[in-house]
């Protein structure tokens, strides 16, 4: 399949303030995850990529198509904003009725189109009440039913999680997954690095308007030549499973807390810390109850990639 989405040297910018700046990528069909802090430039992208904003600079398409003032095209896009954007004084229902007829639905139609909506979020049964009374976690649901509605081919999610609760988490990440399996694309942003890992392995990651990298969360850890990892391992005999260790060169610190029967280690190679970490436990009999790599995640990795 061809890419959904292509931009070449985007940029933006209010007045002095910088939002994007020479942005080029491309993002096939599935989950694509846009990782950065608050004010990296994600909310600025995906406002270009949804027809919201023109860019100072650059050019971007979607399945082949301009994207600023492309009316046509928007019927193919669904989007979830960062921030509220709805009418109040109305329930979810009509608020809903009222997107589904904007994308030229009419009479049964419109109305099933709501309600398949609404059921998918779980605010069925929430429909008659007015969007002013529900909760955030309601609201945040209630704009993804919005960008579902009419069944697009690509939806762009601004911070979809937001205040929802852990139980509607999962069930969000399952429905941005199901979109998925029926080949379309999601753009998902996040500045919480887990809930991005939950959704997909394909990340771009963006800090200061800038991209620093895109690919395969196994691609990116490529691009880290010496990265150090923490391993902490609860064993009967922490003290002595360091001093195995500490002299081996690619042990940088050694942390030990022999009230919980913990060590920690620090390394710049973990392939050969593992090896000799086996042939240790192996041949002098720790009972080894939990090794783990507190850092050995997303957040890691994007930590180092900002901090290099």
């Amino acid at each position: 399949m061809g890419s959904v989405l292509r931009a070449e040297k985007l940029s933006k910018w209010y007045g002095k303030i910088l939002g994007i700046s020479e942005i080029s990528l491309t993002i096939e069909p599935g989950v694509q995850g846009l990782l950065g802090p608050n004010g990296a430039g994600k909310s600025t992208f995906l406002k270009i990529a949804s027809g919201q904003l023109k860019p100072n600079l650059g050019a971007i398409r979607i399945f082949d198509q301009p994207v600023y003032n492309n009316h046509e095209l928007f019927h193919r896009i669904g989007l979830c904003p960062e921030y509220d954007s709805y009418y109040k004084d109305i329930s979810g229902w009509e608020f809903l009725l009222f997107l589904a007829k904007l994308h030229g639905a009419r009479g049964k139609a419109a109305g099933d189109m709501a309600a398949q909506a609404l059921d998918k979020v779980g605010l069925i049964e929430n429909k008659d009440k007015l969007v002013s009374a529900y909760s955030l976690g309601m609201r945040q649901r209630l704009k993804i039913a919005g960008s579902i509605v009419h069944s697009p081919d690509l939806l762009i999610l601004d911070e979809p999680l937001r205040g929802i609760d852990p139980l509607w988490r999962v069930k969000m990440i399952r429905l941005i997954k199901e979109y998925e399996k029926m080949g379309k694309t999601v753009i998902v942003s996040s500045h919480i690095l887990p809930e991005i890992e939950s959704m997909t392995n394909n990340i771009i990651l963006i800090h200061q308007g800038k991209i620093f990298a895109q690919g395969d969360i196994q691609d990116i850890r490529g691009l880290m030549d010496t990265h150090p990892h923490m391993i902490s391992i609860h064993c009967d005999k922490p003290r002595l499973l360091a001093g195995r260790l500490v002299d081996r060169e690619f042990i940088l610190n050694i942390e030990i807390n022999e009230n919980e029967n913990r060590v920690v280690f620090k390394t710049d190679n973990r392939d050969n810390f593992f090896d000799l970490l086996t042939r240790m436990i192996a041949e002098n009999g720790f009972n080894v109850d939990e090794i783990i790599s507190p850092d050995d995640n997303l957040q890691a990795v994007f930590d180092y990639l900002i901090g290099r």
